[in-house]
């Protein structure tokens, strides 16, 4: 990825991309030439610069080899994430033709690109070109270079940086979302974890295993973990830099590899996706990836509590009873509700044991939440309005929804159980009781809990999202960090 002030000479290779505003407005610098074909594809076709609209333009000559008009629409940052990833999807459909590299200017008839603006473009161009493929057939050719024109270039820099590291993260994410359960597992999800973040400066990775799980009493890992033929891993990384403040937030991720929902089994069409309820895991460990690529100037802790939840003679069974790292009892109504079981190992043993002064998880765990808000939205309870307005604030600059729920506590009767402190099944509404089951393993620490069973998979392309496993999350807790993770 390159980021240059002014428009590149451009090849015959070359996809240059021209940002179309509100009413079809072109930008100043386009020179006149290519303005008045511009302006002659958009009139053929109708474009008016509705962000992501696409409009190929025929050059005399095809120098360069293609000309592609995209809507910008009022080049807010959403839009702009719209512009650039249509217009990088594009491009590579004309690598098969031989393009090599995108040229894509952000500066647009409402104001040269800022900060946000070139971030953004980075981002979403980047992630929508990833691909997942394991096929024995070549793969098609791909885009060499994006190169990315902004006339404040060399102020932007830090901005393009953080950009294209974010986005690498949110790839990395991905990769693991979306490897098959046949490969990943939790000692695997560990080794990747390992190999990833260990070389990197001020970042440590420790992985629990099933001896340090039992003597740290990790009862709730171990019961959705004892069903299946690789047993379950802890894994812990963290990033201390120098100097760091003393505040250090822990995130825990759900780690599940792979989920058949245990003795409760789920049908068939309801495991076909469950490779990817680990997202939330992958989300928190790219999260830490990111920050420690950065250097930004605060401590943060990964846990990961990975198992998988299988069917076998060993299985955890309905009516068990679990007790949990710290003491606090589960009686297992539903095994399919085990998200929520090695959730609660995780924040115990980040509150207890890592000296975490916030905590913050992040997990696949109800179909409630997409019933409430879709597949687009993730739910948001927290336990502090500060935290929770940091967080859809960071979310917001990262072009990922958050939309708060309710701790309403007139629900917390749905947990009683006579035989352990609480139950894991508590019904409807799911989300709601979910989020109470967790609260109390948080203790007194700012909590927030980022129900993302929706938009933690895609089933289709849109934006700077590709079909599979998406990362979400990654973005939001990379913007809170670098606002210092603010409670």
């Amino acid at each position: 990825m390159d980021l240059v002030p002014d428009l590149p000479v451009l090849a015959e290779d070359d996809v240059l991309a021209v940002p179309v505003g509100a009413r079809g407005a072109l930008p100043a610098w386009l020179p006149a030439q290519l303005r008045d074909l511009v302006a002659g594809a958009l009139s053929d076709t109708g474009n008016g610069g509705r962000p992501g609209g696409v409009t190929d333009v025929p050059v005399p000559g095809r120098h360069p080899r293609s000309v592609v008009a995209v809507g910008i629409g009022d080049a807010t940052l959403p839009d702009v994430r719209g512009y650039a990833a249509a217009a990088v999807r594009r491009a590579q459909t004309l690598a098969e033709h031989g393009a090599r590299r995108l040229v894509l200017p952000v500066d647009t008839t409402v104001a040269p690109a800022g900060a946000d603006e070139v971030r953004a473009a980075v981002e979403a161009a980047l992630l929508a070109s990833y691909r997942f493929r394991e096929t024995s057939k070549p793969h098609p050719p791909r885009l060499d270079t994006l190169t990315v024109v902004a006339t404040d270039a060399g102020d932007l820099a830090a901005a393009a940086r953080a950009g294209q590291v974010t986005a690498g993260s949110v790839a990395w994410a991905r990769d693991l979302i979306n490897t098959p359960s046949n490969v990943k597992n939790p000692a695997w999800l560990a080794a990747e974890a390992g190999e990833r973040l260990a070389g990197l400066d001020s970042v440590t990775v420790h992985v629990l295993e099933p001896d340090d799980l039992q003597a740290g009493g990790f009862g709730g890992v171990l019961a959705v973990g004892g069903g299946s033929a690789t047993p379950p891993r802890v894994i812990v990384a963290s990033y201390r830099p120098p100097g760091a403040p003393a505040h250090h937030p822990a995130l825990v991720g759900k780690g599940i590899t792979f989920d058949t929902g245990g003795l409760s089994i789920k049908p068939t069409a309801g495991m076909r996706e469950m490779k990817t309820d680990m997202a939330g895991g992958a989300a928190v460990l790219a999260a830490v990836d990111a920050a420690a690529r950065l250097g930004l100037p605060v401590a943060v802790t990964a846990v990961v509590p990975a198992a998988e939840n299988a069917v076998s003679g060993s299985s955890y069974r309905p009516a068990d009873v679990v007790r949990h790292v710290g003491g606090r009892t589960t009686e297992v109504l539903n095994t399919d509700a085990e998200g929520r079981m090695v959730l609660a190992d995780g924040l115990a043993y980040a509150r207890l044991e890592l000296g975490a002064t916030a905590l913050i998880d992040v997990a696949t765990l109800t179909g409630a939440m997409k019933i409430a808000l879709g597949v687009k939205t993730a739910g948001l309870y927290a336990t502090t309005d500060g935290l929770a307005e940091a967080l859809a604030t960071a979310g917001a600059h990262a072009g990922e929804r958050l939309w708060r729920m309710p701790l309403a506590d007139e629900y917390t009767d749905l947990l009683d159980s006579d035989v352990a402190d609480a139950n894991n099944a508590p019904g409807n509404p799911g989300g709601t009781t979910a989020a109470l089951f967790l609260r109390p393993f948080a203790g007194d620490l700012p909590w927030a809990h980022l129900d993302v069973a929706g938009p933690a998979r895609a089933a289709s392309d849109d934006a700077e999202i590709v079909k599979g496993g998406t990362g979400f999350g990654v973005r939001t807790l990379v913007r809170w960090l670098e606002a210092g993770a603010p409670l």
